[in-house]
């Protein structure tokens, strides 16, 4: 099997969407303009898709009462500082920074819709 995608129902898909290609260097794959506004998003690599979408038929999460260690969105950098930096400028808030024993690093953050948002700068890099 393969990962295809992850998918989440917020508010206002057509703006995280937005937000996320803008500030997060996704790119959009697909964009359907009629409700439920889906948008798959895939990074850099094109290995996996964020799929966002605004179904408002059935009850909306929380995001802010979701803990961060429960539910994230995670992506790897080479400089957390300068990214949780710039992402903070761009509307998301600053939630904790953690340091784990080999030296992997993570910020995290909450985006502008209050998703949890990690930024990760492992030891040893996965990719």
């Amino acid at each position: 099997m393969i990962l295809e995608h992850i998918a989440i129902n917020v508010p206002d898909a057509i703006a995280m969407a937005d937000w996320y290609v803008e500030h997060c260097g996704l790119r959009m794959v697909i964009k359907l303009n009629d409700a439920p506004f889906t948008r798959f998003l895939t990074d850099q690599k094109g290995r996996t898709c964020i799929e966002i979408y605004s179904n408002r038929d059935i009850p909306m999460p929380d995001y802010s009462q979701i803990h961060h260690q429960n539910y994230h969105q995670a992506f790897a950098v080479k400089d957390p500082e300068a990214t949780s930096k710039r992402l903070q400028e761009a509307g998301a808030t600053f939630v904790e920074e953690m340091t784990h024993v080999d030296g992997t690093r993570l910020i995290m953050l909450r985006d502008p819709w209050q998703v949890p948002l990690q930024i990760v700068q492992r030891a040893k890099p996965w990719y």
